[in-house]
């Protein structure tokens, strides 16, 4: 068995994910593709990892993607998280993906809809649940876009709560609306499109499908032909990967994965011991990159590209990631993590080393953190989901 080394894959890494300088993405799809799909859970990653692969990348080249040519599109995907995804690719995801977890959500909503007693069996709930979606629908489609609390104007029965955890001290009542939307949403009915306000916003304008993208997100191919197409891609981007990495990043079941990679006729490789696989053709080693350095943000696709992590995270896990499993802000250099970066209230970029790097990849690093400054122009970033280290960096 092809043995494939650390050193290998943090070469494959840093050309395939387009960070090192002499392979950087020419536009927002292009950045995208290079990790197959962008984390958009928190507004400002999706931004900041295009800048950090595309030179002269800023906020309204991704915007102007997103939202006018829409050669990108937001939407829920792999273990139900919310990505950005080039559009060329999006049907392939709603298959792979996301029409099982709508299946599964909707079971899960009708159980809560029982429970809050807004109907008293399971399918009452689901006639109601449906009456509700398809009004919902209607009313959008005739709004062209509309704001969640447009449409709950629209459909009052939207403003019904669920009862969550009764009797807990976490204990809530959430309106309905969300868990609606989000089942569109998640069949692939409608689709997120600007948000309210800032970059920043996680409040977004929704649209039917057909009017946001022509055909919707239909796709001629079997929920195995897209999984396969996924576990192609994924392999391009992050290969060598294990089984548990192909696993872990789509979600899929222990049997999907394995039947993935028999599609694809994965070559089996020896990651120093671990059992990895790359695509067939896949195996010569990658053309060496020149030494480089990056700033990515929270919840960055590469450092969240694989379960096991060991070989670019190295001890570093309990400062860079927090209780959950959400990794920070972190500094690369040649495909290791080797610090963290965080803004105080002032909004200059302040990172912190965890281990030596040599004087001449500090320059390197302090450099970057002045041209993040400059891009951030005085915007300071909050992640969605803090860690330790980030909150060290953030204070002052």
């Amino acid at each position: 068995m092809l043995r494939i080394g650390i050193e290998e894959r943090r070469t494959r890494l840093g050309r395939r994910h387009r960070l090192a300088t002499s392979s950087q993405a020419t536009d927002p799809v292009q950045a995208a593709t290079s990790v197959v799909v962008l984390h958009a859970t928190d507004p400002a990653t999706v931004h900041l990892s295009v800048a950090a692969r595309m030179p002269d990348g800023d906020v309204v080249l991704t915007e102007r993607a997103l939202y006018d040519d829409r050669t990108l599109i937001r939407m829920l995907g792999m273990r139900r998280t919310v990505f950005v995804v080039p559009t060329a690719f999006a049907a392939v995801v709603q298959a792979a993906a996301s029409d099982e977890i709508a299946v599964k959500q909707r079971r899960l909503l009708v159980k809560h809809l029982v429970e809050a007693g807004i109907a008293g069996e399971a399918e009452a709930a689901g006639q109601w649940l449906q009456a509700v979606e398809e009004s919902t629908a209607t009313a959008l489609s005739l709004r062209g876009s509309a704001t969640a609390q447009e449409l709950a104007q629209d459909e009052p029965r939207l403003r019904s709560r669920l009862a969550m955890a009764p009797g807990k001290s976490y204990a809530a009542q959430p309106y309905v609306t969300s868990r609606v939307l989000f089942q569109l949403a998640a069949e692939g009915r409608i689709v997120r499109g600007r948000p309210l306000g800032t970059w920043l916003s996680s409040q977004h304008q929704w649209s039917p499908v057909e009017a946001w993208l022509p055909g919707g997100l239909a796709s001629d191919l079997s929920a195995d032909e897209a999984r396969t197409t996924l576990a192609r891609a994924y392999l391009h981007s992050f290969g060598p990967a294990t089984l548990a990495d192909l696993q872990w990043w789509t979600g899929w079941t222990l049997g999907q994965s394995r039947k993935a990679l028999v599609a694809v006729e994965a070559v089996e490789v020896d990651l120093d011991g671990a059992v990895g696989y790359v695509l067939p053709g896949d195996e010569s080693p990658e053309i060496p990159v020149e030494p480089w350095v990056a700033f990515l943000p929270a919840l960055d696709p590469t450092p969240m590209g694989w379960k096991d992590r060991h070989w670019y995270l190295g001890d570093h896990k309990t400062r860079l990631f927090d209780t959950t499993g959400n990794i920070g802000p972190t500094i690369w250099s040649n495909g290791r993590i080797v610090g963290a970066w965080g803004q105080p209230e002032s909004g200059e970029v302040r990172y912190q080393l965890l281990e030596d790097v040599g004087q001449e990849t500090e320059s390197l690093i302090e450099s970057q953190a002045a041209a993040w400054t400059s891009w951030l122009a005085g915007v300071r970033l909050t992640p969605r989901f803090r860690t330790p280290l980030e909150r060290i960096l953030s204070q002052g």
